[in-house]
Order: structure tokens, then sequence, then C-alpha cells
């Protein structure tokens, strides 16, 4: 008598979570609204707009068409505070699920509105954008995007910040040191608006953009990195002596190891780089921006 075997799902419980629990972060994902920063392209750039995008594993390459993806709270929870998120990569590409859907996610669950930034790279090979003027063009241009929403979205546009890790750190310097005033005389309205942050949340910054001096209207920062991070813990603690030296808000977290890159901890070993998160939910808690927006 001939015997069947029983379905291959049966013996593997955990591989058919695995699997359902992707089907669903994978829906999710295709849910979120993509808001162009620009409708008809980048200012001189505008050819390139429908140029695809090239995705594998976890990074994203060839942007030429910036936006913004929403990733809202759940209903009723919306505090009325809003981030826009800067993924790493170097300029050369995005770490585009860890360092942004991953940490997006994180900041809805806390009430907060979230903006996940998909920025052009100027260093990824025959790249023809600028490293000194293309991350601050995308940075002020979504910030004032986002405050453009906030009727549409509930949000106080006077507590837009954004979180940066890595070289986004870098992008959220090009625009958080300097003034962000729109131009009353321009045709977009929303080249009208304030670009500048109201706060700033750096994980390992990159050290472009960091000022000899930090100005009196620098937003209030959260610094986080690991102290064997041969790229960046240096410019968190140099940042923090600036901060300290303008008598501008600050609080900084500088581990004993994590090195770099370790996203928002879920793969570290090291407890410490596991429960980072929380250190900035604590912070964000403290200074009002979880508060309810009345």
């Amino acid at each position: 008598m001939r015997r069947f075997s029983k379905p291959a799902f049966l013996f593997a419980p955990a591989l058919l979570l695995a699997l359902l629990t992707l089907t669903c972060t994978i829906s999710t994902a295709q849910q979120n609204k993509i808001i162009p920063l620009w409708e008809k392209g980048a200012p001189g750039f505008e050819s390139r707009r429908t140029e695809p995008e090239s995705a594998k594993d976890y990074w994203v390459k060839n942007i030429n068409n910036p936006s913004l993806e929403v990733i809202l709270p759940a209903a009723g929870t919306a505090n009325g505070t809003a981030v826009v998120v800067c993924p790493g990569g170097g300029f050369r590409l995005l770490v585009y699920n860890a360092e942004g859907r991953e940490p997006g996610e994180y900041l809805a669950k806390l009430g907060i509105t979230v903006f996940v930034l998909k920025y052009r790279l100027p260093r990824e090979d025959g790249s023809p954008y600028s490293l000194e003027k293309t991350p601050r063009e995308d940075a002020l241009r979504a910030m004032r995007q986002v405050r453009s929403l906030a009727k549409e979205y509930n949000i106080d546009p006077a507590r837009v910040g954004m979180l940066g890790f890595s070289a986004g750190g870098e992008v959220v310097a090009a625009v958080a040191y300097a003034s962000g005033k729109g131009d009353a005389a321009a045709k977009d309205p929303i080249d009208q608006l304030d670009g500048k942050p109201d706060f700033q949340m750096l994980i390992y910054p990159g050290p472009l953009g960091i000022p000899e001096t930090v100005p009196q209207d620098a937003p209030p920062a959260f610094l986080l990195a690991a102290n064997d991070d041969p790229c960046c813990g240096v410019t968190t603690a140099d940042l923090l002596m600036k901060y300290r030296a303008a008598k501008r808000p600050v609080e900084a977290h500088m581990f004993t190891k994590g090195d770099h890159g370790f996203n928002m901890g879920n793969r570290s070993k090291l407890q410490s780089i596991k429960s980072w998160p929380q250190r900035m939910a604590d912070w964000l808690a403290d200074n009002g921006y979880l508060d309810k927006k009345h």
C-alpha cells in the first residue's frame, strides 16, 4: 500500500510563520504611500525621473526621482510629531530597509508620523550629482514637503525632526546648521516653507557637514555611536563637545563596542546595541516629542 507524506508545512510551523510574516511585511511596505520630492523630477534632472531604481538584498541604488515613503502610526495613536528618516550607505547606495523602514516602523509605534527619504547618491559610479549640493537640496525639499503636508497628516510643523544613520547623518547635517528659510517669492509654495529640522537624531553620523562651531540655532540633538567605530565614533564625540561649547541641548551615548553599521541593533550580540533604540525613545519622551498634540 502506498504511503503519502504529510505536507511539509506540518513539519515546519516556524518556516510557515516566517513566510507569513515576510508576506505581511512586504504587503505593509507596498501599502505605504510614496511621495516624490518633485512632481516633475529633481530640478535640472527631470529627464531622469523615470529611470528605474535597482535593489538587491539590503540596498537600493540608481535613485533619480527622490521620494518620501510614508509610515503612519496606528489609528488614534499619532501625537503630531513627524520625523524624516535618512538611511546610510556612503552615498553609494541606501541601506533602505535596515536604516529606513525598520527605524520608521519603530518610530511609528511611538506615535510619530514617519517619512523615509530616498535621496540621490553622489558617490555612486557614474552619478551626475554633486556631493556639495545634492544632499542639501534633497533634505531641504524633504523637510519642506513634510511641513506642506502638516494639515493632511495632523502634524505640528514645529515638531518635524530628522533621523540619520551614517551618511544619512551627513544629509541631516546639510540642513541642521544653516538657515532653511524658504523663498517667499518661489512659484512652488513648498519652496516657501522652512527646511530646517526642529530636532535631530544622529546614529554613527559621518563627518561631512559638521561645522567648526555649532550655531546658536542648532536643533537639539541625540547622538549615538560605538567607541570602536573607526569611521564615526570621533565625529560623534567631536559634535558633542561642539554642542556643549555652544550650550545647545544635546544627549550622547558612546558604547564600548558595536563598530559601525549596527542599524537598529537586531543582529548584534551586544545587549547595549540591541537595546539602543530605547535610549532614543527615552530622549524623545523626555523632550516632549511624544506628547499628544492638542
